[in-house]
């Protein structure tokens, strides 16, 4: 019997345009795990030029679950979980190969980086890369708690890293971030933020999305993706911002006096003003020389 043989477990929805190219290059695994989520499309009949080894399951907005139903009808020694918008490629194929032969004693599973490509570009900055996702695991050592959308893998024993990448086909689209982000994201995140006890108050209205903003642009360095990465960062922000307004909804649409608003919302816009200014400068100091950094030290200090 073969050794270290590798499942590779793959949950889709309605993915006909992406799933042949996901399967393609899965192809070398001993075996390929699909379980559908109740397509309404060719994916399953795509699917099965691939594998035999289908299950349909009622579709599930956590799709977590149903990947934790594929783990359980894997066969392999190692699994590695693989969404329909994925591709490994070949260098990744031969490292996780030979991670899987030669994994250290007590090593369970790997972290793999990924490649987001978001909207024709790879992102490499703004917070997605190098997007390390654990994936490969050890049958019966992994498995997700099925309870956030953008949960990781809870695994039992130490992890490693490998340095090859998958490939992941992200944002096609702003009608596929937008529809993602009303049906399914923000929607889990705002329950999540309630079940933990979060109680909004009015200014997370601006504070959630500047803070969101702040942190893709100048905190992980958005700017550097060019165009590409304020438009995310912006999107990222607005997609905060919607999460708000759903706790909001949740929590019956509290109102504040019509008299605070006017002037706490310019507290707030001086604040943000502040902060982003501050932003500004510090990264102006990184490539200025001589008197313009000290300037611009000078400058920042005022804000």
């Amino acid at each position: 019997m073969k050794k270290n043989k590798l499942s590779i477990v793959i949950s889709a929805y309605n993915e006909e345009g992406k799933i042949t190219q996901c399967l393609e290059s899965a192809s070398f695994a001993d075996e390929i795990v699909f379980v559908d989520n109740s397509s309404a499309d060719k994916t399953v009949e795509i699917a099965k030029k691939f594998t035999d080894k289908i299950f349909i399951k009622p579709n599930n907005l956590m799709l977590n679950t149903n990947k934790n139903f594929g783990f359980s009808k894997a066969t392999g020694d190692w699994i590695l979980s693989l969404d329909a918008d994925e591709r490994i490629t070949l260098e990744l194929k031969e490292e996780m190969l030979s991670a899987t032969r030669h994994a250290p004693s007590g090593v369970n599973g790997f972290w793999l980086p990924r490649k987001n490509i978001i909207f024709g570009k790879w992102i490499k900055h703004t917070g997605w890369y190098p997007d390390y996702q654990l994936r490969l695991f050890k049958k019966d050592m992994g498995s997700f708690s099925a309870k956030h959308v953008h949960e990781m893998i809870t695994l039992k024993g130490e992890t490693a890293y490998v340095k090859e990448h998958i490939l992941h086909y992200n944002y096609d689209s702003i009608s596929q971030f937008l529809t993602k982000l009303d049906l399914i994201y923000t929607s889990n995140e705002a329950e999540q933020l309630l079940g933990n006890g979060y109680v909004i108050t009015w200014a997370d209205a601006l504070k959630m999305p500047i803070k969101e903003f702040v942190s893709r642009f100048f905190a992980r360095e958005g700017y550097k993706d060019g165009f590409h990465g304020l438009m995310l960062s912006i999107l990222m922000a607005f997609y905060h911002f919607i999460v708000f307004a759903k706790i909001w909804e949740k929590q019956g649409f509290n109102q504040i006096s019509d008299a605070k608003i006017l002037p706490q919302t310019e507290i707030e816009v001086r604040n943000a003003h502040k902060e982003i200014m501050f932003w500004f400068f510090n990264e102006k100091i990184k490539s200025a020389n001589g008197i313009k950094k000290l300037l611009f030290r000078l400058r920042r200090h005022l804000i």
